[in-house]
């Protein structure tokens, strides 16, 4: 009997997942991001930066913030939350919304990742927190964490050149499947959609899932 009920719960639960999935996708207009003011960080390259693109053409009104890389895989993590705390008293005044672009290795392990997967866990903790904190108290930003992939972002094809052969998804799609979830004011969301399955499975059958994770990595 548990058994089933953990079957039909599973199965529940990724039938609301893709509901909500394309609801969030029928639901976004563009127009409501013209004139919205949006601050996007590490805008130099890779995802930041098309995104910076996507806002524009919507007719955001952006700041743009860059740092060195080196300097960059220092504050990964401390960063997000210094910025965070400066911005809340204004986000609380605007009804804003915090969205925080994480990684599959945030939710899973993988070989070969263990400095870049621990501030992405660290990332979901730690917003994962202070969206109860904040649901709690009533208030009225929201916290949207997006869930990636492997981009195809020169920094990113270069981490795992010679380790695995796995798909590379766009960058410019990442970008503006972030920007709709964000607009929308969902709490979590994953880019390519199919990630959501790869971690429910994982969590159903974390050995099965760990033999496929290590097939796909070479030493």
């Amino acid at each position: 009997m548990t058994h089933l009920l953990g079957k039909v719960l599973a199965v529940g639960a990724a039938l609301a997942a893709l509901a909500a999935f394309v609801t969030w996708r029928e639901n976004f207009e563009s127009g409501s991001l013209k004139g919205a003011r949006v601050l996007v960080t590490g805008a130099s390259t890779g995802i930041g930066e098309q995104m910076a693109y996507r806002y524009a053409r919507f007719g955001a009104q952006i700041v743009i913030t860059a740092r060195r890389e080196h300097i960059l895989h220092r504050v990964n993590f401390l960063s997000y939350l210094q910025m965070t705390s400066r911005a809340l008293p204004s986000l609380e005044e605007s009804r804003g919304s915090i969205v925080v672009v994480s990684s599959l290795l945030g939710k899973m392990s993988s070989p070969f990742v263990g400095p870049y997967a621990a501030t992405k866990f660290a990332l979901s903790g730690f917003f994962g927190s202070l969206r109860h904190e904040m649901t709690m108290r009533g208030s009225n930003v929201t916290i949207t964490m997006c869930f990636l992939g492997l981009i195809d972002t020169q920094s990113a094809m270069e981490k795992v050149k010679g380790y695995t052969n796995t798909k590379a998804h766009p960058a410019s799609e990442a970008a503006l499947h972030i920007i709709k979830a964000g607009a929308t004011r969902q709490w979590d969301t994953f880019y390519p959609w199919h990630l959501y399955y790869m971690i429910l499975t994982g969590n159903l059958h974390p050995f099965i899932w760990d033999f496929i994770i290590r097939s796909v990595y070479s030493n």
